[in-house]
């Protein structure tokens, strides 16, 4: 069964810039090495130019916990944090 994930990060003013180049760094390498994600992408509000989503999808539960388990993830999580006005908030949902 997919795996479903709706990220919701807020941006501090002055740090969409930065964010959208660490995070855009995130997903080559997502994209690159994780067969198990079958995608993840990062999207833009159109009332709220501080509010991200990233829509992401995994194969299974092996695939997410190996997402979050990477290297470079924890490494870039660290970098974003720097952008982020506030906690993200993070939903999971199972496939049907």
């Amino acid at each position: 069964m997919t795996i479903g994930v709706v990220a919701t990060l807020t941006i501090a003013e002055g740090k969409n810039e930065e964010f959208e180049a660490v995070f855009s760094d995130l997903v080559a390498k997502v994209n690159q090495n994780e067969k198990g994600c079958n995608f993840y992408q990062l999207h833009k509000s159109r009332t709220d130019g501080q509010v991200y989503v990233v829509l992401e999808e995994y194969a299974d539960q092996a695939a997410l916990e190996h997402h979050g388990g990477t290297d470079y993830f924890r490494e870039l999580g660290k970098k974003m944090g720097g952008c982020l006005a506030a906690a993200p908030s993070v939903e999971y949902f199972d496939g049907v």
